[in-house]
Formats: C-alpha cells, structure tokens, sequence
C-alpha cells in the first residue's frame, strides 16, 4: 500500500512559517506529516516545486501522511495508490532527479587512494551536466536502479526509455542549502544539482518497476528528488 499526498502552499504562509527556498528546511519541515515518529527513518520520496507565488509539494510512502498545520486544508489531498495504477505496461512520467557520478579519487602519482582496509575509497560525486550524459544516466536507471548493499549485485529498474517519443531534460538548477554538521557543531553550506526529466517509459519487469517508484531514482531522496510522477497511457 501506497500513498501519494499534494500540498499546495502560498508563499505568504510558507514566508510567514520561516520555511525558506532552502531544500533542507524542507527535508526537515516535511517530516510534521509524520508526527509522534521521531525515531522512525526517512521512508517517504518528496518533491518540491516552486510556482508562481506558491509551492507545490509531493509526497509518496508507504504511510498515510497527516495535514500539518501550516498546509491549508483547501491545499492538502491525499489518495492511495490503487495495486491497478501499477499494472500498465506504458507510462508518462516526470522526474526531478540529481543525477551525479563518482570521480575516483586519486594521489599525486594518480594512484586511486585507498581506505585503511585496502578497499578504494569511495569515489567523490560531480553531477552530470551535459544533455548526452543525463540521457545515457536515465537508461541506466532502467537497468540498473542500486547495488545491493549486502549482496553487491545490480538491482534492475524494471523500466526502459521508450525512444520513439521525445525525452525533455531540463536545464540543471542549483538547489543549496545550510546544514550543521554534528560532529563539530559547524554550519556549512551545500548544493544539490536539479535535473527535470519528462517522457515516455516501458515497464519491462513489473516487479522491479513497483520497487523502483517507491524507493525512488538516484541519490538525494530526502532533499526532494527521485520521485516518479506517473499518468498511465497506451500507445
């Protein structure tokens, strides 16, 4: 079961609650749609959307959202996601994703640098600007969603581009933010890079499929990216 919640919220009211443009106060005011779980980890994909003086939020998981106080109740829907929506074989999809790939980090001698346990360390990420790049990292989420953290196997997306209807990609936008490290107690400053994707997808293992929309796509989930907007079409 799945549920899939719009909020749409004037930007007098955002403004008035001291919520910002600032991705992160959205990660953290989000989480009022789950109140009494402070405890809970992060299960739910977001997205968030500026309009012309308001904002329009989107929320899927696994749990039924609440209103928070702030959300007029004129701005807040929310339906569950029928076990049928998920049973078609074409899709129209939108995605705001943060597409990025992992530069391997090397010594002066160009040697890759390596842990203390002799494994490489982990790759620094740089996000993919260029339109053929974002084209080629999308196909890929169809074949390849993840890694398996405890097998390292490839876990399939279960979807592919269909290629005859045209991809729309959006120019990348900056999305920074401020966050306090807790380690040190230091507030830095930080970005994450936007990408909007508008197409035509295959489900090619329905399975996977169902799987990749509630875990979403690529990486920087809780900042509001990775969420599969879907209408059903045939072709």
């Amino acid at each position: 079961m799945s549920w899939l919640s719009r909020l749409e919220v004037d930007a007098q009211t955002i403004y008035s609650e001291g919520i910002s443009a600032d991705i992160y106060t959205w990660h953290k005011k989000l989480w009022e749609c789950y109140p009494n779980v402070p405890e809970a980890e992060r299960d739910f994909l977001t997205r968030i959307d500026q309009l012309e003086g308001a904002y329009r939020l989107w929320l899927l998981a696994k749990r039924k959202p609440v209103r928070p106080a702030w959300c007029p109740p004129d701005g807040f829907a929310v339906k569950e996601i029928s076990p049928s929506f998920l049973t078609h074989r074409y899709y129209a999809f939108d995605l705001k994703a943060n597409p990025v790939k992992a530069v391997v980090q090397k010594d002066s001698k160009g040697a890759p640098i390596l842990k203390l346990n002799g494994k490489r360390k982990r790759g620094k990420r740089v996000p993919l600007v260029k339109p053929d790049e974002l084209r080629a990292w999308l196909i890929c989420k169809g074949k390849v969603r993840c890694r398996d953290k405890d097998t390292g196997e490839d876990v399939p997306g279960g979807f592919q581009i269909v290629e005859e209807k045209p991809l729309e990609i959006s120019p990348m936008v900056e999305s920074h933010f401020r966050k306090k490290d807790k380690r040190n107690n230091k507030e830095y400053t930080a970005y994450h890079c936007g990408v909007q994707f508008r197409g035509t997808l295959e489900v090619t293992d329905r399975e996977k499929f169902i799987e990749t929309y509630q875990a979403g796509i690529g990486s920087a989930k809780g900042f509001g990216f990775g969420l599969l907007l879907l209408a059903p079409i045939n072709l």
